[in-house]
């Protein structure tokens, strides 16, 4: 790809706003736009987001788990979107959730970040409760492909935070540590993380990170543009606010809420 993942999403951020449009096309969703939920109904649905959003969003994550409930044909849908968002310039963060031993992550990590994959994109999320060991080869897969992970250290879902709280402080360090360890390191690192602005604090401290920062959790889970200035004030140029269903609602103003957040955002992370 050349230039680094941190690299092209700088450039993005710094050209189209701080917003990550969050493409989960589930069920309900796709009934509430008047489609069928089938596979001719999700590629509808892509095509309609594409269409209204793809010129005024820097970042979108589309949730693979929609695409996959339809075998082949489904993840036909996921290669056409991730191309159709690519050829608009737009970066993707394909959500996957990934974590297993290094052997199967590294093929997961050619799945998803190697270039010559049909399933090819920018960055991946994945989970590190095997290990933050376990990532090894998938930070150096995303590092040699000029791709990007984001490890998952605290998510929006409630009963997340039992679990996640305990060792939040601890995957913060060994993003840290693994940017550090990175030459492409700026301006933002290959390795980012998954932090929820739904808490009402963070409880460490992110200035070290080095590496971007992907907030869900806004609109409908509760959390505003204001709660993500508030909470990620020190690393308000690596936050990559991300929206969902707030901006997907309604088909026909797609463009129109993705534009208002975005500005939104621009002006409390400026």
């Amino acid at each position: 790809m050349g230039d680094s993942f941190g690299t092209r999403l700088r450039a993005g951020l710094d050209k189209r706003g701080p917003l990550c449009v969050g493409i989960d096309p589930h069920p309900q969703l796709l009934h509430a736009w008047g489609l069928d939920d089938s596979p001719a109904g999700l590629e509808r649905f892509c095509h309609t987001v594409v269409d209204a959003a793809a010129d005024v969003a820097a970042v979108a994550k589309p949730q693979s788990a929609f695409f996959e409930r339809w075998g082949s044909r489904g993840i036909a849908v996921l290669e056409r979107l991730l191309s159709d968002l690519r050829e608009a310039g737009v970066l993707t963060v394909l959500d996957v959730k990934r974590g297993d031993i290094p052997s199967t992550m590294a093929a997961y990590a050619e799945a998803y970040l190697d270039e010559g994959s049909p399933l090819a994109c920018d960055a991946i999320t994945v989970h590190p409760y095997l290990g933050f060991g376990s990532l090894s080869g998938a930070i150096a897969s995303a590092v040699g492909n000029d791709a990007g992970l984001f490890v998952l250290a605290r998510t929006s879902n409630p009963e997340a935070a039992e679990l996640q709280d305990l060792v939040a402080g601890q995957i913060l360090g060994s993003v840290a540590a693994a940017n550090t360890a990175s030459a492409a390191h700026e301006p933002l690192g290959p390795v980012g993380v998954v932090l929820s602005a739904t808490p009402p604090s963070i409880g460490h401290a992110l200035e070290r990170l080095h590496g971007p920062v992907l907030v869900p959790g806004v609109g409908a889970q509760g959390a505003s543009p204001a709660d993500v200035a508030r909470l990620f004030s020190p690393v308000r140029q690596a936050v990559v606010p991300s929206v969902s269903r707030a901006v997907l609602a309604d088909p026909g103003r797609v463009r129109e809420r993705v534009t208002a957040y975005r500005d939104e955002f621009a002006t409390l992370l400026g």
